[in-house]
């Protein structure tokens, strides 16, 4: 059994695998204030409505973009598991080559969804994730991991104008059904939702362009189940690639 744990900005998404399927996943608010105890508590509260328990993992593997949260993961990770976590970085076996400058920048996260691509499309290949970033991850046909784009997330981009303007107000992200908005609130979500569908489709374009074309993009994040319907330039969406990134390390990085 492999407890698979990434920590982002907005949320912590985990799961756990038996060695064939996925048996469950859930997802968390992230909150830095939390101790190790009280996110150990959540962890096995979810786990026993499961009838899972902390202590039954072969495998631990965590991924974290949140640095002070993951010393605290770590401890407790090994304490209610007794299974020190493989901490998802540029060092371990990931399969790929890092062509970027300093590999050290590259985010667990963008990391796992470069290995989960890859490993799906089994060549070249980008992976958008709708997350607090909209990010664009490349990765060549031979395995080497290009570099990323990165834009600010949707709701970054709602909350931005809502709170830098008197008369906008924070809005339900949707697809209205015009681009043209009849009133405010129709008019802020196409601008945003209808003018990221435009970035994502620009910004794949061009970045399929300087590989050579003809990329797969596959979409993730908590916000692709919105935005992948909406283009047709996504062979792929899986709201859960990053932790089959995550397993995937993990199963190329097995415990001594």
């Amino acid at each position: 059994m492999l407890l698979a744990v990434d920590i982002g900005n907005t949320n912590i998404v985990f799961g756990v695998h038996d060695g064939v399927k996925w048996q469950r996943q859930w997802r968390i608010q992230t909150v830095h204030e939390r101790m190790p105890d009280e996110y150990g508590a959540l962890f096995g509260q979810f786990l026993e409505m499961s009838g899972l328990a902390l202590a039954g993992f072969d495998q631990v593997v965590l991924s974290s973009v949140v640095p002070p949260l993951t010393s605290k993961f770590q401890m407790m990770l090994l304490a209610q598991t007794g299974v020190a976590p493989l901490i998802v970085n540029h060092e371990v076996d990931t399969g790929l080559r890092f062509a970027v400058k300093n590999p050290a920048e590259v985010g667990a996260d963008l990391i796992a969804n470069a290995v989960a691509a890859y490993a799906r499309i089994q060549g070249a290949c980008i992976a958008v994730d709708f997350g607090t970033a909209t990010t664009f991850t490349a990765v060549s046909a031979d395995a080497v991991f290009l570099g990323v784009a990165i834009a600010p997330g949707l709701n970054l981009a709602a909350s931005a104008l809502a709170g830098g303007t008197a008369q906008l107000p924070q809005i339900r992200l949707a697809a209205p059904p015009s681009t043209i908005g009849a009133d405010t609130i129709s008019a802020l979500q196409a601008g945003i939702v209808w003018g990221y569908v435009g970035l994502v489709e620009g910004m794949l374009d061009r970045m399929s362009a300087e590989m050579g074309g003809n990329v797969a993009a596959i979409a993730t994040g908590g916000l692709s189940g919105l935005m992948a319907p909406l283009t047709d330039h996504f062979v792929d969406a899986d709201v859960g690639l990053t932790l089959e990134g995550i397993r995937l390390i993990g199963l190329r990085n097995p415990m001594a």
